[in-house]
């Protein structure tokens, strides 16, 4: 059985909640990456931001990134999937909710993230098409 921790990319970073904007965007640049899990003060997932939120949540409606933090934007519940569970329960997670990344967790910490790159790597043709259909659908949130 293939797992989440199989097919996750390792060495995601949490971006605390209280860090500005700015330096999201700097942490995004340095690891080369779209998203950061945000955690709270307990290393607890409590959103995700990605570079989108950052230009369309702050940036283009005229705000300063030094003056707002990721949790200012964190909402909703975030996703997440254990290292143990099986890819069907992956792809189910991310169509389910139409996202595109999600933060991998093992014994409350995380672990790595599985992105659309990931999945390309490891799904079948057939499961990576109806992964594709799903979250890109027309009217799709596409957050994530």
């Amino acid at each position: 059985m293939t797992t989440a921790g199989d097919i996750m990319h390792r060495g995601a970073q949490w971006i605390p909640k209280h860090e500005t904007l700015d330096r999201a965007a700097q942490l995004m640049r340095e690891l080369d990456v779209g998203a950061l899990p945000i955690s709270d003060e307990n290393e607890r997932l409590c959103g995700i931001l990605t570079d989108r939120d950052i230009v369309v949540g702050c940036v283009a409606m005229g705000h300063d990134p030094s003056h707002i933090t990721a949790g200012d934007l964190a909402k909703g519940t975030p996703r997440w999937i254990d290292a143990d569970a099986d890819v069907g329960e992956v792809l189910r997670e991310m169509q389910g909710h139409q996202i595109r990344r999600l933060p991998v967790i093992e014994n409350k910490r995380l672990v790595g993230m599985i992105s659309e790159a990931d999945l390309a790597t490891h799904l079948t043709d057939d499961q990576l098409a109806g992964w594709v259909e799903s979250v890109y659908a027309k009217g799709a949130r596409g957050r994530g």
